[in-house]
């Protein structure tokens, strides 16, 4: 079933992906030390949970979303804080990013809704056009893991991610995880900017 626009879901309230905590795996992955203060971008930020809590530690964060009702909201957040933290209404696959370059992007979620590969190749495309050298990609994706079930994150398969992803990327580490609050199985996905293209796979003979 296909999702409905985007402001429809915030203007309903139907937005399970809201939690209003700032995702734990994001926070294990900033508190660990793996990214330092830098400036970041968050795609899909929505009400900017995520965005204000990196912010509130010292990164200089962009939060953009296709939804100018969540960015409404999110601003709303921010008002009377002196946090180097915005955000703006912006399809991240319309084109380059309005800032940046970015050390550290980070989307919840937001990879994984598109059905299309071309479209996720082009996603991840746009990331690696918007790091800074040397900058990380920290993405949480629906897994094709785990029981059935009839609502949630959309599935991606390894394969599905990686083929989006190696082309524009280095994959530095994917693993098996969980989204925060409904326990949905999920891969998470660190990516970096490449220094030198992908070489072509070969055959043993």
């Amino acid at each position: 079933m296909p999702h409905p626009p985007w402001n429809e879901s915030y203007a309903s309230g139907q937005l399970p992906w809201d939690t209003g905590q700032p995702e734990p795996l994001l926070v294990e992955f900033v508190t660990s030390g793996a990214v330092t203060p830098s400036p970041a971008l968050e795609i899909g930020a929505g009400t900017g949970t995520n965005a204000i809590w990196m912010a509130e530690r010292g990164f200089d964060v962009l939060g953009v979303d296709v939804s100018p009702l969540a960015v409404e909201r999110a601003r709303a957040k921010m008002e009377g804080r002196a946090l180097r933290c915005r955000f703006v209404a912006w399809d991240f696959l319309a084109g380059p990013s309005p800032d940046g370059p970015f050390q550290f992007v980070f989307d919840r979620g937001c990879f994984h809704v598109f059905d299309e590969p071309g479209e996720r190749k082009q996603f991840a495309a746009q990331v690696a056009a918007a790091l800074a050298p040397g900058g990380l990609w920290l993405s949480l994706i629906g897994s094709t893991e785990g029981p059935p079930r009839e609502v949630g994150p959309p599935r991606r398969s390894a394969r599905e991610v990686t083929l989006a992803i190696e082309p524009a990327l280095e994959i530095v580490e994917l693993r098996s995880a969980e989204f925060s609050g409904n326990n949905a199985k999920a891969w998470l996905c660190l990516s970096r900017q490449r220094t030198i293209p992908p070489q072509p796979s070969t055959r043993h003979d």
